[in-house]
């Protein structure tokens, strides 16, 4: 079972942003620069783009038969759910698999923990008791 990341609208807002100054960028080297600056001006829009837009459109949460796979973008995660301990509610802003800030924080292992964002957080968290029945959900 495969569950996408809920996006917010600031996430969105930087994207467009910066594309647009990417475009922007092209558009008035290309006008005024030789083949070599448009070049580097497309490398650095590459760049600027790349990873962000992989990590928007490759943040997910799946189900695998024994544990919990995490991806967003080129990075991974396997959580195994027979280490799952508790998972409650977080709107922290570290780094984290999740592009929004209605997260799950998931306690798992001795001392590891990891913040997701499913989009239907709902149907995960009923996914997530079902497959790891004596774990501790509070309230969302």
């Amino acid at each position: 079972m495969r569950f996408s990341s809920k996006i917010d609208l600031w996430l969105w807002t930087t994207l467009v942003l910066t594309l647009s100054a990417c475009v922007f960028a092209v558009w008035t080297v290309g006008v005024r620069g030789s083949a070599m600056a448009i070049a580097a001006v497309l490398a650095v829009c590459v760049l600027a783009l790349g990873l962000p837009v992989w990590i928007v459109l490759g943040t997910r949460y799946e189900f695998a038969e024994h544990d919990l796979l995490i991806c967003s973008g080129p990075f991974r995660w396997r959580v195994p759910l027979e280490q799952v301990r508790a998972v409650a509610p977080s709107r922290s802003v570290l780094s984290a698999p999740a592009l929004s800030l209605d997260r799950l924080r998931i306690a798992y292992g001795r001392a590891g923990s990891i913040l997701i964002s499913p989009r239907d957080k709902l149907q995960f968290l009923s996914e997530l008791q079902r497959r790891c029945p004596g774990i501790d959900v509070a309230s969302h």
